[in-house]
């Protein structure tokens, strides 16, 4: 049984809770900037004084509306200011915050919020409101709901207008490390959600021991990211704290298609996205040189960038070379590094494996990603690589205080202060995770010499085919969806006598290639055309090279439709909800091995 353990950093904090990091601000330095919000004349800022303000008196809204301590309080919302004051002001009022994904279905919110027993819920718009009002029921400790589009932050803070002060302060000193701070229900990728009961200790002494790891991405002067996913997220969520504990100037944006005008108004100096984004902007990027009449000149410079960024680590960049990728940085690069805001020189990835790649890639024009692994069990990152020791492909080495064994089978386990209490009202199911300290993911996994953790694959999604070769299936995933017109993309295999892949297709390149091939038709009428049956066949040929002949995919299959979160295919990370895609690809993968 492999081990690394990286000896604790810091001291963990004994008492005290996360809104202790408002008050410092608000006390020590009122005038510092610790949000923008998105105006219509561009970014606004927030002062520390005036986020203080403005969460007490959402929280003394909540204490009038007979929340009390303990209490779950539900969010419901896109990524924007107010999720994050709302936060804070649960925080403050000594209940819980729990947060419930917009996308969620009736049937999943009404879930959560039974299984929380939560007492109120903000959600933000009209539209919410209506899926409350269908479940609601069903919900018997449900007693407020609130709406961000009705004014949700005003109603609350008249409510609160005759609270003492005194009444607020003494509930949130009340609060310390060991108490709950959020539920956060797992996506449900294997059945129904189970809420991760994650106490301020552990968002502590998550943010205690990231921010002096990764110095130069939080305590850089003008320091700023541009929160994009959703915080619902725990990998979100720990950044929306880090920030605050660091003052990093912080925006929300909900809106994808206005990211990148976001990005450049913005200008963030490091961004946080999961792998899927980094492969949208690389696709875009491509599809737009494609379309320039430039598609050699993207492909090549890529190529140069892979190679610039692995003779980082050999030491080797030869003359020829330096010059090509100096080239390059002129005519390409500087125009990917403004695609981000052109201040953007790290970015975070988690949730998923980033690829090879795609790291030595986005490296080679001079962002470095630095990939770590959690999960929502472990409030976040409990490995990450570090600025100047990165190992591209890794997930890098433990934070300070944490481990990471690999036991016999391959899964690895892990243990830190970050770990949480266990699954709220699920006893059995904390049970079968939890031992002596240690957590099982349920991720499979190798553990170098120098404690650089790899990711193989889930131990459930292993796919074993019929002559027992064992197949992660993300490994090749991941590269399959490099490609410009591949979507997503789902390998199978598993008791069958060969890997295979079942592919959707990106619908913005595929536009583009129907008009430069002179195709007519929309994706469903062209699955079995040959010239885009070619394209894909590359993306294939290039996963293949990553693995042995026996784990390659011998066929696959494009197919009509697309999967979506709304679709129920996707998880709001953008990962794949395998067995319901399965379970609606029946037909797709039996012809995939009838043949």
């Amino acid at each position: 049984m492999r081990e690394y353990v990286t000896p604790p950093g810091v001291e963990l904090p004994t008492s005290g809770s996360l809104t202790d990091d408002l008050i410092a601000h608000a006390s020590e330095r009122p005038e510092s900037v610790l949000f923008a919000r998105r105006t219509d004349d561009g970014w606004t800022d927030v002062t520390a004084a005036e986020f203080h303000t403005q969460v007490r008196d959402v929280a003394k809204g909540l204490l009038a509306s007979g929340i009390e301590a303990g209490d779950r309080v539900a969010i419901m919302s896109r990524t924007r200011y107010e999720w994050t004051l709302l936060d804070y002001a649960i925080w403050y009022a000594g209940a819980v915050s729990v947060p419930v994904y917009e996308t969620s279905t009736p049937e999943q919110t009404a879930w959560i919020l039974e299984d929380s027993g939560a007492r109120a819920i903000v959600v933000e718009t009209s539209e919410h409101l209506s899926r409350i009002k269908e479940v609601r029921a069903e919900l018997d400790d449900l007693h407020s709901v609130w709406s961000i589009d009705d004014n949700a932050i005003g109603v609350l803070t008249s409510l609160g207008a005759d609270v003492p002060d005194a009444q607020l302060d003494a509930r949130r000193a009340a609060v310390a490390p060991e108490d709950l701070a959020t539920l956060i229900y797992t996506s449900g990728t294997t059945g129904k959600p189970k809420g991760c009961m994650l106490t301020h200790g552990n968002f502590m002494a998550e943010v205690a021991t990231a921010i002096p790891e990764l110095h130069e991405l939080f305590e850089s002067p003008g320091a700023s990211t541009l929160m994009f996913l959703p915080l619902g997220h725990v990998f979100a969520r720990i950044l929306q704290v880090a920030a605050v504990r660091a003052g990093v100037r912080l925006g929300h944006t909900h809106d994808v298609a206005h990211l990148p005008s976001d990005l450049e108004t913005f200008r963030p100096t490091f961004v946080l996205a999961v792998p899927r984004v980094f492969e949208k902007v690389f696709n875009t990027a491509s599809l737009t040189a494609a379309i320039d009449g430039k598609g050699r000149t993207f492909d090549r410079a890529a190529n140069v960038a892979i190679a610039y960024s692995r003779a980082v680590d050999t030491g080797r960049r030869s003359p020829a070379l330096r010059a090509q990728h100096a080239l390059f940085d002129r005519l390409v690069y500087g125009r990917l590094r403004e695609s981000l805001g052109g201040q953007c020189t790290y970015a975070v990835s988690g949730g998923a494996p980033l690829g090879e790649r795609l790291g030595h890639f986005y490296r080679g024009i001079g962002i470095d990603i630095l990939e770590g692994y959690g999960l929502t069990e472990t409030t976040g990152a409990l490995t990450v690589n570090l600025p100047g020791s990165a190992k591209i492909g890794s997930v890098g080495r433990p934070l300070p205080g944490c481990s990471v064994r690999v036991a016999e089978d391959g899964e690895l386990l892990v243990r830190g202060p970050q770990v949480m209490r266990g699954y709220w009202s699920n006893v059995a199911a904390s049970a079968q995770v939890l031992h002596d300290g240690w957590l099982t993911t349920g991720d499979v996994g190798e553990i170098d010499d120098e404690g650089y953790v790899t990711i193989t694959g889930r131990k459930k999604e292993i796919l074993v085919t019929a002559g027992g070769k064992n197949v992660a299936p993300s490994t090749l995933e991941a590269r399959i969806r490099a490609h410009r017109l591949v979507d997503q993309c789902l390998v199978v295999g598993d008791g069958l006598p060969y890997i295979a892949a079942l592919v959707t297709i990106d619908r913005a390149t595929f536009m583009v290639w129907v008009g430069r091939h002179n195709k007519q038709g929309d994706v469903p009428d062209l699955v079995d055309d040959p010239d885009l049956r070619a394209e894909i066949q590359q993306a294939i040929d290039s996963a293949n090279l990553a693995v042995s002949q026996a784990e390659s995919v011998r066929r696959f299959a494009i197919l009509p439709d697309r999967w979506t979160e709304d679709g129920g295919q996707l998880t709001p990370s953008l990962k794949l909800r395998r067995t319901v895609v399965l379970r609606e690809t029946r037909s797709a993968v039996e012809a995939l091995y009838a043949r």
